[in-house]
């Protein structure tokens, strides 16, 4: 096949696209120029998309002797990843924009381009698989991505490739090692690729500004004051501007958020416990969505929250009832749904978080 490989810079796509040139496939690497400053320096393992990358990235064709190319798709992502992570926050949401990176650009924008010019497939370094069409966790459990995959239709799917999904990452190291690959001990980018301080709430204050809230507490009386929903998520313990613990004695945690009035809600832990989740813009990667209930185990954060489950198809949406409680279930994350009989490997499909309900559902579910 034609195969495009995207090229980050960092070991996992350097590998992955060295596997697809060891398969016999006609390879040409491509890096993604994301940011509008791209002279901006990594520092350490944050931030994305330097020229250190780009280098990075064009060092590792060189040595796989493959053709190499950077694409602009700068505008794209501001758009489509930072813009609307942005509004998400401003919302009362806790985006996740990874989900968003690659469902909108890496198999969508990137992959229709690689189409139109007559490839086959995109190649990245994710940790997932994908067995006769279906996407399916990593070998390697700590560095599983398959939830940030699942917003992917079975078309994506259909013209993706994760050639390193199926080997545990300190061999992925070991292999570039001997291939010759310099980014082989390159540290791996982590927390969010566009915000190289690693200051979220900063990085939103300056984008959103100052809209000004209470704190209060299940009874609505006021705590505190805070500058903007945007610096909090549901399950946070710190920074909440409060002197201590509950009248209890125990840490209090934020429990709601109300983008209209301002209110960021606190309670105990126990209040965190949620059911029911309810997704929309559900996505099923066979590409049908099943006509009745399913057994299945839902994952609602990128690491952790998974509990066994019983989901339904709405319209346009999912309903998951949960046989455990969960905690810390925020809108804007995901809700991924997983194949019970497979081990929880099977991803069945993925919706939206846009609500919770504390309420039992389930006969059964203790």
């Amino acid at each position: 096949m034609r195969v495009l490989a995207a090229m980050s810079g960092g070991v996992d796509s350097a590998v992955a696209a060295a596997r697809a040139v060891d398969a016999g496939h006609d390879v040409v690497g491509v890096h993604l120029a994301l940011s509008a400053t791209p002279g901006t320096l990594r520092t350490g393992s944050r931030g994305c998309c330097s020229k250190e990358d780009a280098g990075d990235a064009r060092r590792a064709a060189d040595v796989l002797g493959i053709p190499f190319y950077v694409w602009d798709f700068a505008d794209r992502f501001k758009e489509d990843v930072i813009d609307d992570f942005v509004a998400s926050y401003a919302a009362g949401e806790t985006p996740n924009p990874c989900l968003r990176c690659n469902e909108k650009i890496k198999f969508s924008a990137l992959a229709d381009r690689a189409v139109a010019l007559g490839f086959d497939a995109v190649a990245t370094g994710h940790y997932a698989r994908l067995e006769d069409g279906v996407l399916r966790r990593a070998v390697d459990a700590d560095k599983d991505q398959s939830y940030v995959l699942a917003v992917l239709t079975a078309e994506q799917l259909s013209r993706a490739m994760f050639p390193v999904g199926d080997t545990p990452k300190s061999e992925i190291r070991a292999e570039a090692a001997a291939r010759g690959l310099a980014v082989a001990d390159k540290p791996d980018s982590h927390d969010i690729c566009f915000i190289p301080s690693g200051d979220t709430r900063a990085f939103l204050g300056a984008k959103i500004g100052i809209r000004p809230g209470a704190v209060v507490d299940a009874d609505g009386r006021k705590l505190a004051e805070h500058e903007g929903v945007h610096g909090f998520t549901i399950g946070q313990r710190k920074g909440l501007g409060l002197p201590g613990p509950g009248p209890d004695g125990k840490p209090r945690y934020v429990t709601g958020i109300d983008p209209d009035s301002g209110e960021v809600r606190v309670g105990s832990a126990e209040e965190l416990q949620v059911w029911t989740v309810r997704a929309e813009r559900a996505i099923w990667t066979s590409g049908a969505a099943p006509e009745s209930a399913i057994d299945c185990v839902v994952q609602v954060r990128a690491h952790g929250g998974l509990a066994p489950a019983v989901a339904e198809a709405t319209d346009g949406g999912l309903t998951v009832r949960l046989r455990e409680p969960l905690t810390g279930v925020a809108r804007g994350q995901a809700a991924v749904l997983y194949r019970p009989d497979s081990a929880g490997d099977e991803v069945i499909g993925s919706g939206t978080i846009a609500g919770t309900d504390s309420a039992v559902p389930l006969a059964d579910a203790r």
